[in-house]
């Protein structure tokens, strides 16, 4: 996934693929979902973003697996979930 913020027009871009979208749906005002003719959903747009959500945390995250689950980070790195 790529975050894209564009601080000039307060707009938030979350690329979740790299296939090229083929439509939009607005979910809610300033809120658009980039999809393909088959229905996958490539990105999301958030238009005035501050107003929305907190920019300061765009680069803070927090992932949640099922337990058992095991899933490689970064090279050498393994997160597991808390038990």
């Amino acid at each position: 996934m790529r975050v894209q913020y564009d601080q000039e027009v307060d707009a938030l871009y979350l690329e979740l693929s790299t296939q090229k979208p083929n439509g939009v749906v607005e979910v809610a005002d300033g809120i658009n979902i980039d999809t393909t003719d088959s229905g996958k959903i490539t990105g999301i747009e958030i238009l005035n973003a501050s107003e929305k959500i907190n920019i300061n945390n765009l680069l803070t995250y927090t992932l949640e697996f099922d337990q058992g689950i095991i899933r490689k980070g970064l090279p050498g790195k393994t997160i597991r979930p808390a038990v």
